[in-house]
This record gives C-alpha cells, structure tokens and sequence, in this order.
C-alpha cells in the first residue's frame, strides 16, 4: 500500500478521526475532506494527528485532503452578537436557515459576526495620537442594541503606543479603527472584531469579592436560597421538574445586564420553545424585546456529539467578553450532564480508560475549570463586572448520587435541588428546601439588611426551622395519624403550609406572581410569619387549634402573592391589621376584653 501523503485523511471513527499532518499544534483548528468539515485536534503522536469533527462524518473517505488553519477554536467577538441564535460552534442558526434551509449542510462557512452590517462608531476624543496604549483602554463606542451600548476596547494583548485612531462615522467589523505601535516596534491594526480561543480564560486585574445578590424576582431562590453576581450555582432534577421553566425564569427576570442561554443536548422542542418565546417575550427592565440584551446558543442532542462540547466553552467565552465590556452577565447551561456525556462518548472512542459510570477521569477537573470561569472581577480597566454561571443537571432517575451531579455539588456555591414529588405535586418552582443549600447566605445579608430588611436572616432561617419541624411531623401523621400531634405540633404543620403555598409556591404564568420584587418577598413573609407568632400565643392561652386553622385569614394570606403585584407593596402592607383584627376577634370571644393587650397580662 502506498503511502498517504502529508495533509490527508487515515482513519475514521464517528466524529473522531486520525489524520497525517506533520507541522500541526494540538487543540489547532483543521477542515477535514472535501466537505471541509470543521474539526479540532486534540491528541498528536508525531505527525499523526486525531482530530474531533464538529459535523457528522457520514460519506467521508481515507485519503481526503485536511488543512490545518493555524489557530485553535475561536470565536468572533464584537458588535453584532446581541439577539443572535448560534450553534455550538458559533455558527449563525438564521443565516444558515436562509443558506440551506431546515437542516444544517455540512461544510457551510458562513461568519458568526455580519461583515457587511454598518455601526455607528463614537471615537474617543480623549485619546490623542501618541497616548500610551494598554489592554482595556476604550477607543469608542457604538450602539448595539437600544439597551446594549458596546464599548470598543484595546484587545487584551495588545500594547504601546497609539498612533492612529479612526473618526466617528460608520464603519464595518472588519474597518480598521485604531493602529498601535507595539513595544516590539510593530504596528497592529485593531478592528471592531476579535477573535479569543474558547478554551483559554479571557484575563482581568483581579477578583473582587462577591457581595450583590442575582435577585430573580422568585422567593425561594432569593429570599432562602440566595446566588450572587459573580458566582456560580447548579439546578439538579430528574426529567419532568422543571428545569427549564425556572430556567426561563431565571433569563427572563434576573437583574443581569446581559443573558446568555446554552442548550447543550437537550431535546429540540425544549428549544424550540424557547427560541419562539424568547423573541417576542418583553424585557421588565427596558420594556423592550429580551432578545435586545439576551444570545441563545442552540446545540440540540440530534446535533453532533463534539460541538455540544465545545458550545459550553463558546458560551462562557462570550460571556466573558460582554463582563470585559463593563457588564454583568448571567449564562445559563442547560444541561452541563449532557455535556459530560459528550466527553464520555468521546472518551471512548479516543479509549481512555473509564472510571465513575463510564465517565473519563478529568471530569471532575473539567467541570470545576469551567465553573471557575465564574467571578465578579476588576476587569483590564478598571471597572466592576460579573459572570455568573447557572448549570442545570439531569441526573438518570433524579439521583443525586451520579457523578455528574455529585461532582458538581461539590463544586458550586448554590444548589437548587429540584423534587419530583414536588413537581407532581405541581408545587412549582419544586426546589427541595431539604436538599439545596446556599454558600452565600452569610455574604448576602448586609446587602438585604442595608437595601430590603434588616431581619431577613431571622425570617429565612426561622422559616426553614420551621419548614423542617413541619417535614419531620408529617412523617408522624403518615405513620400514627393526625390525632398523635399536640395542638402545638399541629399548628407548625399549619404554618408550614402557610409559608410553603402563601410563599414558596409561584407561578410562572401568572402576570401577577411570575416575578415577586425582594419588598414584596419580604412583606410576604413577614405576613406568613405574623400569623404563624399569632396563632402560638392564642395556643398558649388555650384556645383550640381546630379554630385557628379555620380562620378565612389563612386562605387569604395564601391568595396575598397573586393579588397585588410587586408595585403594590403599600397595598400589601394593609394586611397586617385584618391579620391582628382576626386574632383579636377569637380573643374577645374567649372573654379578653382588650384583645391581644389584655391577652398580654394574663
């Protein structure tokens, strides 16, 4: 057999394949085949290279030619990027339904960033010619979106001297903007686009502590479970919890500036849900389309198995861009388990030797790199920013006990235990208060002392005492029966209730209650609490609790959430006193003549 010359197909294995190119850099770019399918190595023995292939292998033939491209998986930042649809490598979804219709045709090329598309770029009149340039310096602006201002900055390893600098007026991605005499005496030219390796973290000064809450307008995530800017958390659940939906949630309300949605291999009618309702859902903050301040990266499970790898690190490579602009960003992954199971099929093929369920040995140390891409940072110039990563989990059957979801419960700050039973239950949002748990409950508590209230540590944690005591009861009730309970105990259960369907429980298509406002959580909570210290003190006095649970204020405590909106917050205050009437209407019947006053000296 002749001897294949350098620059051709050996081996094809799926979307693995070894090729002969001598000269080629590991983790380097290379289009395989008459197709030029896009690929990437990632393994060298000499001259011979594997290579994963991000589209399907089907047809493919030994002896194709392949050319490597001299640089490694990149993507192309700059204006333009906002309201797009991509897919796991970057490709844009629209421009690609226009070229080849409803499926994707192997080989197409198409830019992520539009070439012709003309922006209106504002200089920076403070920067005269001769200024010492560093990473980070703004040259200008423009104006991506009507809520999305761009900044145009010195790209990070880029310095020296700045000796040319474009005047306002309209220019292409591709114009040049400014020139920069290096400290090698080189001369770069700096364009509105750059391009950043996906799996190389982009740099800043340093971390900054994170103290500001990701408030997401839903109560059991803010007000018990709290995520700051800058950290990073998971939402485990088996199939049918609803992910999704609070993932959705999330996107929509959270006080993020910027919102970067991956579908990382899940089923194609989940996204295209999404991808139909995010574009014409408003955004509460602008009262314009979300899509003006949101980017959806879309890589469905029917997609090949390598480019759902790599379209995690795309996202999270964005979204530390938009953070170098000055921005606080929220991405979430959904789901990072389907993630792990493309490093596991590729593992296999490559035959590394499994270890947890199949899955190769690095899979703890992958997910904590791309985990620790999270942070509140000092970005290149100076300002404060954020990227706050949201992995969802599916765990085979809702164990929590698989690797993926143990690994990264080990890894992340916040957790929001999703519950099936809760689900079929149609308590929603179904988070498990038993089973999440927040790291940042401690940090987060002067930020809600000094802005919202100063006894939110004392309500959440003596709510989940309570919602703790009530869980316990229950499994007395379920073995003995009701009549095995004090009146006391039975009252806990009562107030649990209270709090689990007047607070907990939100509804995400009600217009009313889809977004709650920390006032109104905490006013919310304060009630449900009010009540519940109400009803002890009757108990002590020895009223019965049969009538205490009885009382219409408990059914309307309940309907509080979806009654007044998050606007109304004085309205809702007006509570308080029917709470303190229907109290003292049962005192005065017991013969306390002042009601609760005079219940006080007895």
């Amino acid at each position: 057999m002749s001897e294949i010359s350098p620059g051709h197909l050996l081996t094809i294995n799926g979307p693995i394949v070894t090729v002969h190119l001598p000269g080629v850099h590991n983790g380097e770019q290379v289009r395989v085949g008459h197709l030029n399918l896009m690929g990437e190595v990632i393994r060298l023995d000499q001259a011979q290279a594997t290579v994963q292939v991000y589209e399907s292998t089907e047809s493919l033939r030994p002896g194709e030619p392949v050319q490597a491209l001299g640089h490694s998986l990149s993507v192309e930042l700059g204006p333009g990027l906002m309201g797009q649809i991509f897919d796991g490598v970057q490709r844009p979804l629209t421009k690609i339904f226009a070229a080849s219709g409803d499926y994707i045709a192997r080989g197409l090329n198409i830019p992520s960033l539009d070439r012709q598309q003309v922006w209106n770029f504002t200089s920076n009149n403070r920067l005269p010619l001769g200024t010492p340039v560093t990473p980070g310096m703004l040259l200008g602006k423009v104006q991506e979106t009507l809520a999305i201002s761009h900044p145009i900055l010195v790209p990070p390893d880029c310095q020296g001297e700045l000796v040319e600098l474009a005047h306002a007026g309209e220019y292409t991605v591709e114009h040049l903007i400014a020139k920069v005499k290096t400290d090698q005496e080189e001369i770069r030219s700096i364009q509105m686009l750059q391009r950043w390796p996906v799996r190389i973290p982009r740099p800043y000064l340093k971390r900054d502590h994170a103290v500001i809450p990701l408030l997401t307008g839903q109560r059991i995530l803010d007000t018990f479970f709290p995520l700051l800017k800058g950290g990073k958390a998971a939402v485990p659940g088996p199939f049918g919890a609803g992910k999704t939906m609070l993932q959705h949630q999330i996107a929509r309300w959270s006080n993020a500036d910027i919102v970067i949605y991956v579908g990382c291999g899940e089923r194609g009618n989940e996204l295209v849900d999404i991808l139909e309702t995010f574009p014409h859902l408003t955004d509460p903050h602008t009262g314009r389309s979300l899509m003006e301040r949101t980017l959806l990266i879309a890589n469905t499970s029917n997609m090949p198995v390598v480019a759902r790898e790599a379209s995690i690190y795309v996202g999270v490579t964005i979204a530390e861009y938009y953070r170098d602009l000055g921005y606080d960003v929220v991405m979430v992954a959904d789901s990072t388990s389907r993630w792990a199971e493309a490093l596991r099929e590729v593992g296999g093929r490559l035959g590394q030797m499994p270890v947890e369920e199949g899955y190769p040995a690095y899979l703890s140390s992958r997910l904590a790199a791309f985990y620790e891409r999270a942070g509140r940072v000092t970005t290149l110039n100076g300002t404060t920013a954020s990227v706050t990563l949201i992995g969802a989990v599916s765990p085979p059957g809702g164990d929590f006990s698989e690797p993926v979801t143990s690994h990264t419960k080990e890894i992340v700050q916040t957790f929001w235990a999703l519950s099936k039973e809760l689900a079929d239950a149609r308590h929603y949002p179904s988070i498990d208060w038993n089973e999440s748990f927040s790291g940042y409950v401690t940090l987060a508590q002067p930020w809600w002392a000094q802005h919202i209230d100063s006894h939110w540590l004392e309500y959440r944690n003596e709510s989940l005492k309570l919602l703790a005591q009530a869980d316990e009861l229950a499994r007395i009730v379920n073995l003995v029966g009701p009549e095995a309970l004090s009146p006391t105990q039975r009252w806990v259960l009562t107030g649990a209730a209270l709090i689990r369907e007047g607070l907990l429980q939100q509804n995400a298509g009600d217009e009313v209650d889809s977004f709650c406002s920390p006032q109104k959580q905490m006013l919310l909570l304060s009630l449900m609490l009010q009540i519940y210290h109400q009803g002890v003190k009757l108990l002590d006095l020895g009223i019965p609790v049969q009538q205490l649970s009885d009382l219409p204020i408990l059914a309307q405590a309940r309907r509080l959430k979806s009654k007044y909106s998050s606007a109304e917050v004085e309205q809702l205050g007006h509570f308080e006193p029917e709470i303190r009437a229907a109290f003292d209407k049962i005192l005065l019947e017991y013969g306390y003549e002042g009601g609760q006053e005079t219940a006080k000296g007895v």
